[in-house]
């Protein structure tokens, strides 16, 4: 009796403290705050001439982008020719060299009298406070925050009194310029997503498009800039510690360093496109699959949410499915589904990161326990091992990295004739609590690209898991030139490593992956 007084006395008083808690820091109020909208697209300027002709009917251009060089001088690029506006939207923002950089630019471009609409999750912006309060407070610059803690200092604090609602996190991640062009893919802004610098990297891929789609990225904009879950900076952040001189010091000094001389002036074919202004796109069938911003506050009907939607434009799978997810959760209902594509021929074949690779431990417990389910149904799994001496895709479209490469790219073809390109991943987390969104394109070039790699260069650079005769797991490594080697246990891992994910495996946590 004793411990269960003391149980229901220790219920009550955190009860209590998170009532007290969100007395005391409680989120502004949002009502009277008019709607904004995206500005009409720019009928001139580089970027407007640079789009060229239309595509056929209904078409949008698309241009895939899979160097992390190519990828943060695109984004440079773009910022330094905006005529009209720029809006971004983005999960992490690192302040780092690429970060600090990419910060400048927006600002230059403000200067010139573009309008910039910054919309970041307040979970993925650490030591940034500053810096937000100071471009914020600048002509032409606006940024708001996506389910912010009130608590600036420890921020997740705010996890304490406010969880549920501060456990939904935007993973968006998209790069509207003059509402011409937009960028929309798995890469959020920082060192590690460009390969900037000498440490290890996250390999992602991102695809520009142009014409109808960019409508629908700049009216998906608007919904999360106008949502009940995001708030004015000047609301949040502590206004009095802005500083422009301070941040001019900051990106000058991020510029002077011997990295941001790596992606400047790279040699990338998008970025080689947009300079010399022959963009050579795709014109094909693109549409915009995201999640409704209710999400955000969990009131999202089912509808609203993208994987129905995504479900829905998709169509069904008759001769197979290549998928690349950096985190992959399939959970009961998804190796039900991957099983019954499989059990009705279709080759379903998924890459995603071995446990050598990943940076969540827990994600990969997630993942691991539905191995054998998923092989004994005819899936093929492939997990990224430390490669060599492999391009970092500046050189032609790879859904593969580099030498200290972690996968972190989003990506599925689907019958050698649909590829989506996002920042959905196939996990529980991103289906359910995360918002979402990415390009599905009628492309059978990208798609068969992608088979492609499936076919030749991930068989060389992963570990192929698979059902040994006795029924046990197994990883083959097959190295060019070299003669197989196979292992009983995941590569190059320890004991306790393996033994901790088998215990995060039985945690009731799946749902939060």
């Amino acid at each position: 009796m004793r411990v269960i007084k003391a149980i229901l006395g220790a219920v009550v008083v955190a009860a209590i403290a998170v009532v007290a808690l969100r007395l005391l820091f409680p989120l502004p109020s949002i009502d009277g705050r008019p709607a904004d909208a995206a500005l009409p697209p720019a009928a001139d300027g580089r970027l407007a001439a640079m789009a060229g002709t239309p595509g056929p009917a209904g078409t949008s251009g698309v241009l895939p982008i899979a160097g992390g060089h190519d990828a943060i001088a695109s984004r440079l690029f773009l910022s330094s020719v905006a005529a009209r506006s720029i809006d971004a939207q983005y999960y992490i923002w690192h302040d780092d060299t690429s970060g600090r950089l990419l910060l400048r630019a927006l600002y230059e471009a403000s200067k010139r009298g573009v309008r910039v609409r910054l919309l970041l999750d307040d979970n993925g912006v650490p030591g940034l406070d500053r810096t937000m309060a100071t471009l914020d407070a600048q002509p032409n610059f606006d940024i708001r925050l996506f389910n912010p803690s009130t608590v600036r200092r420890p921020k997740m604090l705010g996890y304490a009194f406010d969880f549920f609602r501060m456990n939904r996190r935007m993973h968006n991640k998209s790069f509207i310029v003059d509402g011409v062009a937009a960028i929309v893919g798995g890469r959020n802004i920082g060192n590690e997503y460009f390969k900037v610098g000498e440490e290890s990297y996250y390999f992602a891929l991102d695809v520009l498009g142009t014409g109808p789609v960019v409508q629908d990225t700049s009216k998906a904009f608007d919904s999360y800039w106008n949502s009940a879950s995001v708030f004015a900076a000047d609301t949040i952040l502590d206004m009095s510690v802005a500083s422009l001189p301070a941040f001019l010091t900051e990106t000058d000094e991020a510029a002077a360093r011997p990295e941001a001389a790596e992606f400047v002036t790279p040699d990338a074919p998008a970025y080689n496109r947009l300079r010399s202004g022959t963009l050579g796109l795709e014109w094909v069938d693109v549409k915009l699959v995201v999640d409704d911003p209710a999400k955000g506050l969990g009131k999202a009907t089912k509808d609203q949410l993208m994987i129905a939607r995504l479900a829905e434009v998709l169509g069904p799978v008759s001769k197979g499915l290549d998928l690349v997810s950096a985190y992959f959760v399939p959970g009961k209902a998804g190796t039900s589904y991957f099983d019954g594509l499989a059990r009705a021929g279709a080759e379903v074949r998924i890459l995603t990161n071995a446990l050598e690779t990943t940076d969540v431990a827990m994600v990969h417990a997630g993942y691991a326990k539905y191995r054998r389910a998923l092989l004994e149904a005819g899936v093929k799994l492939f997990e990224l091992r430390p490669v060599t001496g492999a391009p970092d895709g500046d050189a032609e479209l790879n859904v593969m990295g580099s030498s200290g490469a972690s996968l972190h790219a989003k990506t599925f073809a689907v019958d050698g004739d649909r590829v989506f390109i996002g920042s959905f991943n196939f996990d529980p987390r991103s289906a359910l609590l995360n918002c979402e969104m990415g390009f599905l394109i009628a492309s059978p070039a990208l798609a068969q690209t992608i088979a492609g790699a499936f076919d030749t260069r991930i068989p060389q650079d992963t570990y192929a898991v698979s059902l040994a005769p006795g029924g046990q797991l197994q990883w083959t490594e097959n190295r060019s030139g070299q003669a197989a080697q196979t292992y009983a246990s995941d590569p190059h891992s320890s004991t306790a490593k393996r033994a901790l994910v088998t215990v995060l495996g039985w945690l009731p946590i799946e749902w939060m992956l």
